[in-house]
């Protein structure tokens, strides 16, 4: 009889509860896949960044970059002076090369709420990790010691770059309009 009350007393079987829902945190949505062609290390950041906690997964994008029309040229203006300085022919650029200094770009945003706290600094030490471990070695230059505080920090792996952003950050410097591919 008591084995009985007790069961009663914390399992109401007459109610009905409401389905839970995930939180938002944990919202599994399927990320963007990463292209076929991709080289095997930015498969590898993927996996690694995927399982991140403070990174949003539907904002992981791994992509070629787009070429931009060149802007306007500027007007010619020869030299002037005993130094002959103030023309405005540059001379040759590696900007001039169609297309763009990386192969490849990774963008990753991280969680709303948690640009201030540390999380980008923490993303980008898991992508400095993640790509000292790939064989042959990727050249990375040394890590800056310093703290974001405009919400982007970048990684140059040399044939590709690492971009990780907060979601302001990603809307100011990556337009949707200019961007549509990594909206």
């Amino acid at each position: 009889m008591l084995s009985r009350r007790l069961s009663t007393w914390f399992v109401d079987s007459a109610t009905t509860r409401a389905p839970r829902h995930l939180p938002p945190h944990l919202n599994l949505l399927d990320p963007p896949p990463v292209p076929e062609d991709a080289p095997q290390p930015i498969k590898d950041l993927h996996a690694q960044l995927i399982q991140s906690p403070l990174l949003d997964p539907t904002a992981l994008l791994v992509s070629q970059p787009r070429s931009l029309p060149p802007g306007p040229a500027l007007p010619h203006r020869e030299p002037r002076g005993r130094r002959n300085r103030g023309g405005t022919y540059p001379g040759e650029s590696a900007f001039e090369v169609p297309g763009s200094l990386w192969s490849w770009i990774v963008m990753a945003q991280v969680k709303e709420g948690t640009e201030n706290k540390g999380s980008i600094e923490s993303v980008v030490r898991v992508v400095r990790k993640t790509l000292l471990e790939v064989k042959p070695p990727l050249p990375i230059p040394a890590n800056s010691k310093q703290r974001m505080h405009n919400g982007w920090a970048m990684v140059d792996a040399g044939s590709f770059a690492v971009h990780i952003l907060s979601k302001e950050a990603k809307s100011k410097f990556f337009p949707p309009d200019r961007y549509e591919r990594w909206s």
